[in-house]
């Protein structure tokens, strides 16, 4: 009798080249090379019966049987490591509060919370979205939350460090670097000429507040044409055309797109995404819940 089922290290595979788009992304993520990622996804859609991916110049998309298999591709290893965790003694039993700011993969932040949830199906898991600023500040036990995932924007260090440094000096892991980027609409003007109309959010945001400072020093010419309270307010207004703005590179997301270089706009640095440290006398289930997440979120 044949055996019925997937293999898991395909399936693995499999979940890591429709997260990454592409199979040359992928092959990083899982530290194989193309070839062998190309070979298990070959045997996996034999396996399927059908095609699991569109291929095209730009990469990789799910097909519907794709994305079927990628949702049970997603609880089946979340049920796995969840399985391991218990085994080792590290499941997670308790109520956990995390604060997080919305610039963190806003199209993707939902799944990658959920994917925990399943991974600790007997937490109790309370998420905030707050300003980084506020994240980065809060510390000891009046604290709302004990966990903290924070945007700190990266420039050059003071002359003589010889390194680059967060624009805050708190301590912290950091799980994620992205690119800053000017965008606008897709389906707006292609080249916005000056005084550029900007969409912000309020000024208590360091990025919006940075933008601005780097407008000013540049001495280039803008209207503030929109506030938004969030990101994704932000992401509505800029869609709808009512300007240009700064975003990480994974909140550019559909009907968003760079500006082009001939735009006079000035360049700009990357942003890092830190976990705050752990704070003197946490219990050990956010002790357990912060590396579980490290791991997640990296």
């Amino acid at each position: 009798m044949s055996t019925r089922g997937f293999d898991f290290t395909q399936l693995r595979t499999f979940v890591a080249v429709a997260e990454a788009g592409s199979v040359s992304a992928a092959a990083e993520r899982v530290f194989l090379s193309q070839s062998s990622v190309s070979e298990q996804l070959k045997k996996l859609e034999e396996r399927a019966g059908q095609p699991l991916f569109v291929r095209g110049k730009h990469g990789v998309t799910a097909t519907p049987a794709g994305a079927r298999l990628l949702d049970h591709a997603r609880r089946i290893i979340a049920m796995s490591e969840a399985a391991f965790e218990d085994l080792q003694g590290r499941s997670l039993d308790g109520e956990l509060r995390i604060a997080i700011t919305d610039y963190y993969r806003p199209h993707d932040v939902a799944r990658v919370l959920k994917t925990f949830s399943e991974q600790h199906p007997r937490l109790r898991l309370h998420v905030t979205v707050l300003p980084s600023a506020v994240i980065d500040s809060s510390a000891g036990d009046d604290a709302t939350f004990d966990i903290g995932l924070s945007l700190r924007i990266v420039t050059p260090a003071r002359k003589g460090s010889g390194r680059i440094a967060a624009e805050t000096a708190t301590k912290g892991t950091v799980i994620r670097r992205e690119k800053l980027v000017w965008v606008t609409s897709a389906d707006g003007e292609a080249r916005p000429q000056p005084p550029y109309h900007l969409v912000l959010l309020p000024t208590s945001c360091q990025l919006q507040r940075f933008v601005v400072k780097l407008l000013d020093e540049r001495q280039v010419p803008y209207l503030i044409s929109h506030s938004a309270s969030g990101v994704a307010g932000l992401q509505l207004a800029l869609k709808a055309g009512l300007g240009v703005s700064c975003l990480n590179e994974s909140s550019v997301g559909g009907g968003l797109v760079p500006c082009a270089p001939s735009v006079q706009l000035p360049p700009l640095p990357a942003v890092e995404f830190h976990l705050l440290p752990g704070r003197l006398g946490e219990t050990q289930l956010v002790s357990n819940a912060r590396d579980a997440l490290t791991r997640l979120f990296a």
